[in-house]
């Protein structure tokens, strides 16, 4: 996608500071982050949100989910972290590039439901 802000930082077309990469992945820093721990993980691949998702899709949303607590731990967050895909308009997402959100660094995050 020509004008999507993810596929343009996917293609270094726009810069970001960068916590992994591979010919499938990539994963950047949130610019507003909301805890000391926060990146994203997306597929270089555009897929406009988590509904948008076909069976072709499987290994490549498999090998996100495997690579999330690697990456979060690398990034100091031996105790837990949150992984979060907001999906439609209604569900939060604000870019249509799927994308999960990793957050950590803290117990209780601001705006977060906690289940005890």
């Amino acid at each position: 996608m020509d004008n999507c802000i993810f596929c343009k930082i996917a293609r270094k077309e726009i810069p970001s500071n960068a916590v992994y990469e591979d010919d499938d992945i990539l994963a950047f820093h949130d610019i507003n982050p909301a805890a000391p721990v926060h990146f994203l993980l997306i597929p270089k691949l555009h897929i406009d949100s988590l509904a948008e998702v076909q069976d072709n899709h499987q290994d490549l949303l498999g090998k996100m989910l495997l690579l999330a607590p690697k990456l979060a731990k690398a990034q100091g967050c031996e105790d837990g972290f949150r992984t979060i895909i907001n999906t439609g308009r209604a569900g939060g997402q604000e870019v249509f590039h799927i994308h999960f959100h990793i957050i950590g660094g803290r117990e209780r995050l601001p705006g977060m439901i906690h289940h005890g």
